[in-house]
């Protein structure tokens, strides 16, 4: 059996990584500003924008910024996130906070005309039902962009694991082909894929796996140990990473992968057919 997240123990990863978390997330933050400079290149005036896996509202002021005349929902399915976005925004220009979880939406249909999901959706079971999701609240027209992370992403971390112990002590990501065609099973239209591999690098292992831990992002699937690690097994695993040092560094890789998609200008839902004429001149 495949391994599944324990959304419970994402939950309270992220809840407890919440106050530190901007002192080591460098990486997702060059990954946002990325993709917000992708979105240059799309003639979208967005009237409603969901931040999905807000986090602490980084992106979500920068979209702000962007688009000063739309709506903003910030949401992430940890409590303690939003309160940092709400410390983050101005009086005048706070976003809307909605805590949830990315595979049940409670938002209407046809509700958003952007979505934008930095480092968000590989925190979800089904990719299927979440992207289902997401098209169900995108209106017709709507533009879904978004980051993962790829398989090869902290493959040194996974590898030395493997010759100390047979547990998962790596979240599995998923293949960007596989991501790809789950946006076409739920019927978004024109979707574009790609990758950018990037790799920081550490002194010493323990830094890597201090950093993942104030991040949220340590090991909560199914094939995870439970219980403690023994010593022996992580002076293994220590030993085992000291295999890929170059230069007096330790690297960690990562596979971030860029998605974007539209939902269809028709869509038919309950055997009703809806055609948004309307939004034909909103985007290029």
């Amino acid at each position: 059996m495949a391994d599944t997240l324990d959304k419970l123990l994402v939950r309270r990863a992220f809840s407890s990584a919440a106050e530190r978390y901007d002192e080591v997330a460098e990486l997702q933050r060059e990954i946002g500003q990325r993709m917000l400079e992708r979105l240059r290149l799309v003639t979208l005036r967005p009237e409603t924008i969901l931040d999905l896996g807000a986090g602490t509202g980084v992106a979500s002021m920068a979209l702000l910024e962007r688009y000063p005349k739309a709506r903003l929902v910030a949401l992430d399915f940890a409590l303690p996130m939003l309160l940092q976005t709400r410390k983050r925004g101005r009086l005048f220009r706070r976003p809307r906070c909605l805590c949830a979880d990315l595979e049940c939406l409670p938002l209407r249909d046809a509700s958003i005309d952007l979505i934008y999901s930095n480092a968000a959706i590989q925190w979800c079971n089904d990719l299927d039902a979440t992207f289902a999701e997401l098209q169900r609240v995108l209106r017709p027209g709507g533009l879904l962009m978004f980051t993962t992370f790829g398989p090869d992403t902290l493959k040194e971390l996974r590898l030395a694991w493997s010759q100390a112990d047979g547990y998962s002590h790596v979240t599995p990501f998923p293949d960007m082909h596989e991501v790809g065609d789950a946006l076409v099973r739920a019927g978004f239209a024109d979707p574009v894929m790609d990758i950018d591999r990037m790799t920081l690098t550490y002194r010493e292992v323990d830094q890597l796996m201090r950093e993942l831990k104030i991040l949220g992002a340590h090991n909560v699937s199914s094939g995870r140990q439970r219980g403690l690690t023994g010593k022996g097994r992580l002076m293994a695993m220590k030993g085992a990473y000291e295999g890929f040092r170059r230069d007096g560094r330790l690297p960690a890789s990562y596979e971030v992968v860029y998605g974007h998609a539209w939902a269809p200008l028709q869509q038919t839902r309950n055997g009703v057919t809806t055609i948004a004429t309307e939004l034909l001149g909103r985007r290029r």
